[in-house]
């Protein structure tokens, strides 16, 4: 569901006293909320029209450092100023933080006032437009994994991360008594959330020992997309104000299962009728999901690098811990990266299992998405369903396994340039090219231990 205020019951909010700060923020490559915290007299009174901010936000990577080589922002082009134009119908309140209000915003060019295009917000708007034009709303819902520590951020900074202490010492999936364990923060996770306007489900211990994972409604793509960052920001903030910390890592310890963020999808008509479902059909699937399935393993390795966007990302992907290596299709069944799941209902839909809790949700849906209509655009056919175990299935198709091999993909593919843009492709080929240059510069703890007397 969008926000729950209006510009209106804002104002009447501030007028009570009741609200005094709002929250404008945009969201960055990394799937960060970044912007500005307004006094809310101001912001109702004029300042929700529009307010700027660097243009390097689009550049900068994980440690907020300016990196070289982008077209969009530079040192030499003076890093000047994008437009944030807030988005009124994401205004919602935060009662996690005290007489708080947040509205997610779009980056527009400074001079043209149109949308930026390597923004995530307007790569998986362009999508969802392109979708609507062929008839079709895109329906979709993420789970979110994460690790839940006894640690607070600030001891793990003056400390180090190698006493990472999580809440629970056992496996919790489905656990209620290991849960409760940590309920004083899941707790306040749910009711939050639900307090910002987003219809939370349930919270669930996952497969890993001081692993959760928070389950909202499904909603329409970029509705999905702006609960997903806003439930990435809380999650955090709420833990934080409890003395905790969390990790969206996707694999944040080699010993423990990663942290997943299956997204689940499906296409519905104008009329709101489920254009997946088709009753008379082995596994309930139309042929317009036939398609759109199709046209999402076809492209699997080109848009890894949207799903998977980090070097960490790739060491999720690893034999018996829940987490895919082929980019197949089964039927209820968790060892393929494609699943389909509801079948012989009207909620039959694609389960993609290869995002990592790491991902940044607008780009991740769009290349999905993209894909997909691909798929429906060409009429491709539907490979043959693989059952089993997938991890034992040597002739699949893999699932790349570096990010070095996605970001080449990433750059060959016609499909995503087709459907994002040139400059679009660019601009994150050259991010996963800075990510892998970092990670191959940079000596690690391991090799310290492993080489310094050995080698």
């Amino acid at each position: 569901m969008p926000g729950n205020l209006t510009l209106e019951e804002l104002k009447g909010l501030v007028d009570k006293g009741e609200i005094d700060t709002v929250v404008v923020a945009g969201i960055d490559m990394q799937g960060r909320l970044m912007g500005k915290r307004f006094h809310a007299r101001f912001f109702v009174d004029g300042g929700h029209t529009e307010t700027h901010c660097c243009n390097y936000l689009l550049t900068v990577d994980m440690e907020m450092y300016t990196v070289p080589g982008y077209k969009s922002a530079s040192w030499s082009q003076g890093y000047g100023d994008y437009v944030l134009k807030p988005d009124m119908a994401t205004l919602r309140r935060i009662p996690w933080l005290p007489s708080t209000a947040l509205v997610l915003g779009d980056y527009l060019d400074h001079h043209t006032h149109e949308e930026v295009s390597i923004a995530p917000r307007s790569i998986l708007k362009k999508q969802v437009a392109r979708a609507r034009a062929m008839g079709f709303e895109p329906m979709m819902a993420t789970e979110l994994e994460f690790y839940l520590f006894e640690n607070s951020y600030e001891q793990l900074r003056d400390q180090g991360t190698e006493n990472l202490r999580t809440v629970g010492s056992y496996n919790e999936d489905y656990h209620i008594f290991q849960t409760s364990k940590e309920e004083d923060v899941m707790r306040a996770i749910r009711n939050g959330l639900y307090g910002a306007g987003i219809v939370v489900e349930n919270t669930k211990g996952e497969a890993e020992t001081g692993q959760a994972e928070v389950n909202y409604k499904y909603s329409d793509a970029l509705d999905t997309a702006d609960n997903h960052v806003i439930i990435k920001n809380g999650v955090k903030e709420m833990a934080h104000n409890a003395g905790k910390s969390v990790t969206f890592m996707a694999k944040y310890d080699h010993r423990r299962a990663g942290s997943s963020a299956h997204i689940h999808q499906s296409l519905w008509t104008k009329d709101g009728k489920p254009a997946f479902a088709d009753p008379s059909d082995v596994h309930g699937m139309s042929e317009v999901m036939k398609h759109f399935l199709a046209g999402q393993l076809a492209h699997a390795t080109e848009i890894t690098a949207f799903l998977a966007p980090y070097v960490n990302s790739y060491k999720r992907f690893c034999v018996g811990m829940f987490a895919p290596t082929k980019a197949v299709w089964s039927a209820d069944n968790r060892t393929a990266g494609f699943r389909v799941c509801g079948e012989h209902t009207k909620g039959v839909r694609v389960e993609c299992r290869i995002p990592g809790a790491d991902v940044n949700p607008y780009l991740a849906c769009a290349a999905l998405l993209a894909a997909g209509l691909d798929g429906i655009e060409k009429k491709m056919e539907l490979e043959p369903e693989l059952k089993g175990d997938m991890y034992a299935a040597k002739e699949a198709r893999e699932i790349p396994t570096t990010l070095r091999a996605a970001a080449e993909a990433l750059h060959g593919s016609a499909m995503l340039r087709a459907a994002f843009g040139d400059d679009v492709v660019e601009h994150y080929h050259h991010a996963a090219q800075w990510e892998i240059s970092e990670t191959d510069r940079v000596v690690t703890d391991f090799e310290r231990q492993r080489l310094l007397e050995r080698a």
